[in-house]
């Protein structure tokens, strides 16, 4: 079955590509592991000038890379052109840091010398999105080709350009063939490769039902995996919070990417005293923004990624309103050619029903009125997901002590959940588990060898 890029702004078709034949997996495998067979032996030097040389081809080719992005998902140009930076940043973060992450680490023994090496594993599959579909990737294959591992990509099917540049850019920076292999196939093949034995670990972000199914195969041949799943993100505005800096990291927590991020702001939970001028004033932040082509620098309101993800939004905003919300802002679909949806805002959706645990991915706000903060935190905790959050207030010790009590792989106090390279990302519950980014994630896919040394003696 062909594999489809579709333009969200208008639906049509830009271009179809050929799903691999099971003979052209097998030559990506063979060649993966033959290659992995050379690179466990070069050494940290030789690996991040290839990653330094990806780096760059990025940041030379954002503008053409960043207008295929916004092309092949519906990202606003500008936040495309930002995720490029991004990627190029992680690329050479691992560059620049793998070597100190990666050092051998003595152990106090009083039985000789003992240290820890770090050796890679071998090929290790990436199961990639579609919302960051650089991002994404980055954070993965970095860290992996460091370590010495090299890695097979399965990007999303509808960022297909999106994930054969990428490959692209490997191979005109001169990386060996086989060390980063984009694979044009659906996820029908990924229990397949699970289980072949040069396959040595995988991690995926996506669903939950998709993390279910990897975590199943890698966990019925004893292998690592990690996941970052969904994630439902409670923003907690304490009543001691300037309103309108909450306002407005509401407003780029929530509507950064179309709302289409596992860790955008997804409930606000506000406290009682200050719920009616926070409302309003959000209320007022997501109105008439400008819908239009994402490629215009002035459109605030790009498409969704698919005609699907609309439908499936807009399902989940009339079943929240039949379990009691109330639709202050928004709504509805937009008539527009296009996969478009309106800057929705909730209010009164009754806690505790379904809808309260659903994941929305798209410009939707959800407003809950909690009375003290105690309230709060059982609000915030009061989830499936478990993956980031975010807490403001002008006490800082506060905050602290509320993020503490919140069941989340992050949390960020006067900010929404971000990510940068330095800093580890990933979550708990059916978010998913391990770490990605930071000194973290190139720990996963590692063997973590232990080396003991004992003093010769004289056996006489």
């Amino acid at each position: 079955m062909p594999i489809a890029s579709i333009n969200p702004f208008d639906n049509r078709v830009i271009r179809t590509f050929e799903e691999l034949t099971p003979d052209a997996i097998e030559r990506a495998l063979a060649r993966a592991q033959s290659t992995f067979e050379t690179w466990r032996t070069t050494s940290f030097v030789e690996r991040a000038g290839v990653l330094t040389k990806v780096a760059a081809m990025l940041r030379q080719r954002t503008p053409q890379l960043a207008a295929m992005l916004t092309t092949e998902m519906g990202k606003l140009i500008a936040e495309s052109k930002g995720e490029i930076a991004l990627a190029a940043d992680i690329f050479d973060y691992y560059a620049v840091h793998a070597s100190r992450f990666l050092a051998d680490k003595p152990l106090a023994s009083s039985h000789g010398k003992a240290f820890v090496r770090h050796s890679p594993l071998g090929v290790i599959l990436g199961v990639e999105p579609w919302n960051f579909p650089f991002y994404q990737v980055a954070r993965f294959a970095a860290p992996n080709i460091m370590i010495g591992n090299t890695v097979l990509i399965k990007h999303a099917s509808n960022v297909p350009q999106c994930a054969i540049a990428i490959e692209d850019i490997f191979r005109e920076v001169g990386a060996p063939g086989g060390l980063y292999t984009n694979l044009l196939i659906s996820g029908a093949h990924i229990s397949a490769m699970l289980d072949d034995p040069r396959v040595k670990g995988a991690a995926l972000t996506g669903s939950e039902d998709a993390g279910a199914s990897l975590a199943a195969a890698a966990g019925k041949n004893l292998k690592k995996s990690v996941l970052e799943l969904g994630g439902s993100d409670a923003f907690i505005v304490l009543d001691d919070a300037d309103i309108d800096q909450a306002v407005h990291w509401a407003f780029i927590g929530r509507m950064n990417n179309t709302g289409q991020c596992c860790v955008a702001s997804k409930r606000f939970v506000v406290l009682e005293a200050v719920a009616d001028e926070f409302t309003a004033k959000l209320i007022a932040r997501m109105s008439n923004l400008k819908v239009g082509n994402p490629l215009d620098g002035a459109t605030q309101l790009g498409p969704l990624s698919s005609e699907a993800a609309v439908d499936h939004l807009d399902k989940q905003v009339q079943r929240a309103v039949k379990a009691g919300a109330k639709v202050r802002l928004g709504g509805h679909r937009i008539t527009h050619e296009g996969a478009f949806y309106e800057a929705t805002v909730l209010t009164d959706l009754p806690p505790g029903s379904p809808s309260s645990s659903e994941e929305l991915f798209g410009p939707v706000a959800v407003i809950y009125r909690v009375a003290d903060e105690a309230a709060a935190i059982a609000l915030a905790n009061d989830s499936p997901f478990g993956l980031g959050g975010s807490v403001f207030s002008q006490n800082i010790a506060r905050a602290t002590r509320v993020a503490d009590q919140l069941d989340t792989g992050m949390v960020f106090i006067n900010h929404p959940t971000w990510t940068a390279p330095e800093l580890p990302f990933g979550g708990v519950k059916r978010s998913g588990y391990g770490r990605e980014l930071s000194a973290l994630g190139i720990e996963e896919f590692v063997n973590k060898k232990l080396i003991r040394i004992s003093e010769l003696t004289d056996p006489m």
